[in-house]
């Protein structure tokens, strides 16, 4: 534990910034340690991340000062912000993909990439960087072949190679398995050993009590309080973030006798280079049951998604819904709208580039898959005063923020998005929802709406099939969990005998260590 009296690496003196209307930062005055750990929590549209882009130089404070050691300094750019020692690793990496970790790391900071001297220094500043904070990586890997672990290892040692003293993370832990992030943390806590100061942007409170030494909270563009980590808990801080109590244990009715929606059965998809993408799912999903499909990324659970739904075909196996063959019941020119008359809705994983449209209106992202469905459209044409209404109706009965239907899309926060494409899916109240990541990058508030309207579904005897990296949200919510390793289904478990560590070691591949375990439950495997 770091002492309080550790010196002030960063300070906010009455920082403002506005957008328009909307007031992001107000007069925010705030001191981060040096050589600690400090995490910032709130919910969408709190402020955090624009307060992390004042320091990072991608926005200008309109009010206020900025002071590092104890200095003021203005930042008008990224630039400057490496050359004052401070770096930052967003969400989604920005990283080439067709170069090698080596030649990203010196990308934009290299004299040349053609004297030898020059690279060899390179090669040796970076061997001496992952020896030093237990980042060890292959130099010539290619990124595209690096797993997302390690691809965020790539972007901490370019951030410490330019000289970073400040590190930024903005979830950082979205897409690790739990074994990755206790190793991710205890690369912070090396980092914060050796005199860095790491600045830790997360929704995941029980990570800011797992690894952070400070805590600063933030609501609608202020701060709340910033404490000691020690001295509080995770319901302290989401009570701080949304100022109210939080539920996060759900009451739920007892399911009847199982009664199948959906069957699948020795499922196979295949790539280009004929190795399974998926092999050989067999899974059912009951009415008044969510299924949970637990996993790392690019296990197959986004391609079990896509054929569930219509949006990619398969090779073996078959899918019943209702004990009918869905391949059957779906149109081959429109299997998505047709899927959809079926009462099957699909909350894709990425809202951005499949469940919505950056550039329509708030309205028209709103109907988007169901514009050809009166009374949204009659004789091929949309009915806009319907629509207008159907959104309102959307973003009043989910909370979705700013209500202002002509509002581009791109201009709500992640967790309003993500609401208002779970409000269009569940407005047509669908017999089976099939969800992927419905909580990504999403606030506590927003995460405790979204599980009460599936737990709610789930309740009126609708099939739910959920799909979730977080395996505290999979064992909030799931009846029976499976999980996913190299496109096979490796592990089924009943909630009341699933573990995270029994999930995690399932998720890395680890099936013989745990299978006699399994077997003495009577689970199946």
């Amino acid at each position: 534990m770091i002492e309080t009296q550790q010196p002030a690496a960063i300070e906010f003196v009455h920082v403002s910034k506005r957008f328009g209307m909307v007031q992001a930062n107000s007069d925010i005055n705030l001191l981060i340690r040096q050589g600690s750990i400090h995490g910032i929590v709130g919910e969408n549209g709190a402020g955090k991340s624009t307060l992390m882009n004042i320091l990072y130089g991608y926005y200008q404070a309109d009010s206020g000062d900025i002071k590092l050691l104890g200095k003021n300094v203005h930042i008008e750019n990224s630039q400057q912000a490496i050359a004052l020692g401070i770096g930052m690793v967003h969400q989604h990496f920005m990283l080439v993909e067709k170069f090698t970790v080596m030649e990203n790391i010196i990308l934009g900071s290299e004299k040349t990439w053609r004297n030898k001297t020059a690279m060899q220094n390179a090669r040796s500043i970076l061997d001496n960087l992952s020896q030093k904070y237990g980042m060890s990586i292959n130099p010539e890997a290619l990124i595209e072949n690096l797993p997302v672990g390690l691809q965020q290892r790539v972007e901490i040692l370019k951030a410490l190679y330019r000289g970073a003293e400040i590190l930024i993370l903005d979830e950082p832990t979205s897409v690790l398995t739990p074994q990755e992030v206790q190793h991710f943390f205890s690369i912070l806590r090396t980092l914060r050993d050796a005199g860095k100061t790491v600045v830790l942007i997360t929704h995941k409170l029980h990570e800011i009590m797992a690894v952070t030494d400070h805590v600063t909270v933030m609501r609608q563009g202020k701060i709340i309080d910033t404490i000691l980590t020690a001295t509080t808990s995770k319901e302290q801080l989401a009570e701080m973030m949304v100022g109210r109590r939080l539920t996060t244990h759900w009451q739920r009715q007892k399911t009847h006798q199982p009664a199948p929606l959906l069957e699948v059965k020795k499922l196979s998809l295949f790539g280009p280079d004929k190795r399974p993408i998926l092999d050989n799912i067999n899974l059912t999903v009951n009415r008044g049951e969510i299924l949970g499909v637990a996993g790392v990324s690019g296990n197959g659970q986004s391609q079990l998604l896509e054929v569930l739904s219509g949006m990619r075909s398969y090779h073996e196996g078959e899918i019943l819904l209702g004990g009918r063959q869905l391949k059957k019941l779906l149109s081959r020119h429109r299997p998505t709208q047709s899927a959809r008359q079926l009462l099957v809705s699909h909350i894709p994983e990425d809202r951005l580039g499949v469940g919505l449209v950056k550039n329509f209106k708030a309205w028209e992202s709103g109907i988007l898959g169901y514009h050809y469905k009166p009374p949204l459209s009659k004789a091929g044409f949309i009915k806009k005063k319907n629509s207008l209404n159907h959104f309102a109706t959307i973003a009043q009965d989910y909370d979705v923020r700013p209500p202002n239907a002509f509002l581009k899309t791109s201009s709500f926060s992640g967790g309003n998005q993500q609401k208002l494409v779970i409000g269009r899916e569940l407005e047509e109240n669908p017999d089976l929802l099939l969800i992927g990541q419905p909580t990504r990058g999403v606030d506590v508030g927003a995460i405790e709406f979204i599980h009460r309207r599936l737990i709610e579904l789930r309740d009126a005897g609708k099939a739910l099939l959920l799909v979730s990296a977080e395996l505290d949200e999979i064992l909030t919510l799931a009846d029976r969990i499976v999980v996913m390793f190299d496109g096979k289904i490796v592990g089924v478990l009943p909630r009341h005998q699933a573990s995270e560590t029994k999930i995690g070691l399932l998720m890395a591949g680890v099936v013989e260590e745990i299978r006699e375990t399994l077997s003495e439950a009577g689970i199946d495997h």
